[in-house]
């Protein structure tokens, strides 16, 4: 029967050592549920295969002759230029409601309430529609007193189009809950820094800019991310409007030749490009503002580390 026999690397027992034990992997059994998904994930890659790739219905070939399009490619720089000028309006009316929301003042506190209220109810499609025939509601718009004079008007009808009345619904529909997402990525922040910002003596403003708001930014990115994503795709409801973007191009051009399934597939490409894209985008600032509060693995000392230290 072999001894055990001490050494300067471990305790011995026969011709395997504890730390030749200690460094054998754990490998986990395979179970039933592991051979199931496995089995389920092999079928649905075979169905998705017979669907895109086996399926003579969807035309690649027309679809690919007008992913490029110069009619496409316009309605695609609508849709683009819908979603800067969106996102920037409705950036700076939710900075401003959450400031109104989180104000001392109760006057502002309430109609910046009311504000998210209303939009929190209302569809974005309705919002849309009603600002387009808001020339109906107000036939003429300027600067008056209530009930009194007014010193000059212009009828609301032309400073309502169908461009602008896309980006003034989108916008104030996207203000409301970009309000709410930085209003919450203020509260999260701690006191603490609020309170060392006063200490120092900064202003408001300066304490944002130097260090509440990078803070703020790296905690409300993932949301407003996603916001922005979803102004992105809401984009496609000012077709009842009567504004081109990308999804009123291609409904034109399937109403004329009846290729729907093609002619839509080319427009969801152009989607999932850009929404691609924006999470590229994404991924960048959070690595960017999330620099030294990433959580690190530590490494616990155990064999390995008694090995080195015999």
């Amino acid at each position: 029967m072999p001894e055990a026999i001490a050494t300067t690397r471990g305790i011995s027992v026969g011709e395997h050592s504890l730390t030749e034990m200690a460094r054998t992997p754990i490998r986990k059994r395979i179970g039933v549920g592991q051979w199931v998904t496995i089995v389920l994930g092999i079928y649905a890659s075979l169905v998705l295969v017979e669907l895109f790739v086996f399926n003579s219905n969807w035309n690649w070939e027309l679809v690919f002759s007008y992913l490029f399009s110069q009619i496409v490619m316009q309605g695609l720089l609508n849709t683009i230029v819908l979603t800067v000028l969106t996102t920037v309006l409705g950036l700076v009316l939710g900075v401003i409601t959450a400031w109104c929301r989180m104000s001392t003042f109760p006057v502002l506190r309430a109609v910046a309430v009311l504000y998210i209220w209303v939009m929190r109810a209302m569809p974005p499609l309705v919002m849309l529609l009603f600002v387009f025939f808001f020339g109906a509601l107000v036939p003429t718009f300027g600067l008056s007193i209530p009930f009194g004079p007014t010193f000059f008007e212009v009828p609301t009808n032309e400073l309502i189009t169908r461009f602008s009345a896309a980006v003034v619904g989108l916008a104030i529909y996207m203000g409301a809950y970009t309000a709410e997402i930085i209003r919450g990525g203020v509260l999260s922040l701690p006191r603490g820094q609020f309170e060392a910002t006063q200490s120092l003596g900064m202003p408001p403003f300066r304490a944002y800019q130097k260090i509440l708001g990078p803070q703020l930014v790296r905690v409300i990115t993932p949301s407003m991310a996603n916001e922005i994503i979803t102004t992105f795709k809401s984009t496609a409801l000012v077709s009842v409007i009567g504004f081109t973007e990308l999804l009123t191009t291609v409904q034109k051009i399937y109403a004329r030749n009846f290729e729907t399934i093609p002619l839509l597939t080319v427009a969801v490409i152009w989607y999932l490009v850009l929404t691609s894209l924006a999470m590229i985008g994404q991924g960048a600032l959070e690595k960017r503002m999330g620099r030294g509060y990433q959580r690190r693995t530590v490494k616990v000392s155990g064999v390995n580390d008694s090995e080195s230290e015999g």
